[in-house]
């Protein structure tokens, strides 16, 4: 059978750009040989914001006593924690499955080979025994954790974010490699739950390209909780828990029960047939114009295989706009306003551009800046808490960029990333009516 759309990777791009093909009218077969959800809902985005909130209601209630509140001797379960973690994992991927069946979607389990494109642009891809063609192809393969050529780490029972999910004991002293947004999230989790926690970062900064001076302030947080952060140190040798860093000619090592690699992720683009479309490349991954079409006109990549935004919601976005320019619909994809969020406790999140981003390009901007703790609401729900808020203007009052530390950071950073995408200046933005009180008042008291 020949179908309209063929997907490999079953991901949020794949998932979504299957649901929105058939609802359509385009018939769709999807190809995933793990589990659907790709790494975010398995792996990666979801099951690691369970454990989280686990660890945030942990955090509350031992500083309960700061709301007049009595909790004594609060303890947690950590098998039931990582248990709630699959439990909420599985009803999600159920929930996608059921989304595929009433749209009519075909998911194929197994591995899907690109075999051949005939004159007529007809796509074959075989799956086992059967050979599927499709008309157009969306490649939403994904991305898998940068294993770095360490020496001893091949021989060094070392976790992933993977492992680190499916551990049912608690270690007691952990050592993170790699500080960015993955490595931070898994710091606070595990620093929640009484591990002692090193974290190595080979940059000067946590966090990689977010707004340095959030990132200096969440680092300094981290620290007064008991975090030892280890900056502009390389990793030169891991054995068993034993970790070798080096600096300015000096090495000493780290010793931890564990060790958790984060040093990045990267697109996957083998194992599927990919050379036998010979596209054309971007990065380490496959060049996309606006309609996120390959250098292929009938062969569309979203997600993290474009090696672009390596984030979830930017692949269903993507997703979204190669499906409808498959339907006829020229929409381009935007990147001018694509949100970052960090869930540590506090949460911090930037959209747009950053200080240090401006300053490299020499683009004249000017901040508006204020502590969190001007919002009534984020006093209320604080205690002894604060974070800041950061807006950044173009010369003609434009806000291009927005930075926040403080809770709920994520929530509130989608109201900056509208005004952003919209172009909006300060006075329009500071005309909207917020509701009283709220924290993401702040926004409004900022400007």
């Amino acid at each position: 059978m020949k179908y309209d759309v063929a997907i490999i990777g079953g991901g949020p791009a794949g998932y979504t750009a299957a649901e929105k093909a058939a609802a359509g009218g385009l018939s769709t077969v999807l190809f995933e040989k793990n589990a659907l959800g790709g790494v975010c809902l398995n792996e990666g985005c979801v099951p690691t914001k369970t454990l989280l909130y686990s660890a945030k209601v942990y955090d509350t209630i031992k500083h309960a006593p700061k709301y007049a509140v009595s909790a004594e001797n609060p303890a947690f379960d950590f098998p039931k924690i990582i248990a709630r973690k699959n439990k909420v994992v599985k009803k999600l991927t159920a929930g996608i499955r059921m989304k595929m069946k009433e749209n009519g979607v075909e998911v194929v389990s197994g591995e899907a080979e690109i075999k051949s494109r005939a004159a007529d642009g007809t796509i074959s891809i075989a799956s086992g025994e059967a050979v599927y063609e499709a008309a157009n192809l969306l490649i939403c393969t994904g991305s898998e954790t940068v294993i770095p050529p360490i020496p001893g780490l091949a021989e060094t029972e070392y976790w992933t974010s993977r492992e680190a999910l499916l551990s049912k004991e608690l270690p007691a002293s952990l050592v993170i490699i790699g500080g960015g947004v993955i490595g931070m999230e898994f710091a606070s989790f595990f620093n929640s739950m009484g591990t002692e926690v090193h974290v190595v970062e080979m940059l000067d900064k946590i966090l990689g390209p977010m707004d340095r001076e959030l990132s200096e302030m969440l680092q300094a947080e981290y620290a007064k909780r008991g975090i030892k952060f280890y900056l502009g140190h390389k990793v030169t040798v891991v054995n068993g828990g034993d970790v070798t860093v080096e600096k300015d000619g000096e090495t000493f090592v780290i010793q931890g029960e564990k060790v958790l690699l984060s040093v990045g992720r990267r697109p996957v683009t083998k194992g599927f047939g990919l050379e036998t479309l010979a596209l054309e490349p971007f990065r380490n991954g496959i060049k996309v114009n606006g309609f996120m079409q390959t250098s292929v006109p009938n062969v569309y990549a979203c997600g993290d295989i474009t090696a672009f935004s390596l984030l979830a919601h930017t692949a269903v976005s993507e997703a979204e706009v190669a499906v409808d320019h498959i339907l006829g619909k020229n929409r381009s994809m935007s990147y001018k306003a694509i949100p970052g969020v960090v869930y540590t406790n506090p949460e911090i999140a930037g959209v747009g551009k950053t200080e240090e981003e401006l300053q490299a390009d020499g683009t004249p901007y000017t901040v508006k800046k204020i502590p969190m703790a001007f919002s009534g609401r984020f006093v209320a729900e604080n205690e002894q808490g604060n974070g800041v808020c950061k807006l950044i203007l173009a010369e003609d009052e434009t806000i291009i960029g927005a930075h926040l530390l403080g809770n709920p950071a994520s929530e509130l950073i989608v109201i900056a990333g509208i005004a952003i995408e919209k172009g909006m200046k300060a006075d329009e933005l500071k005309a909207i009516v917020f509701p009283h009180p709220t924290v993401g008042e702040i926004l409004k008291e900022a400007l």
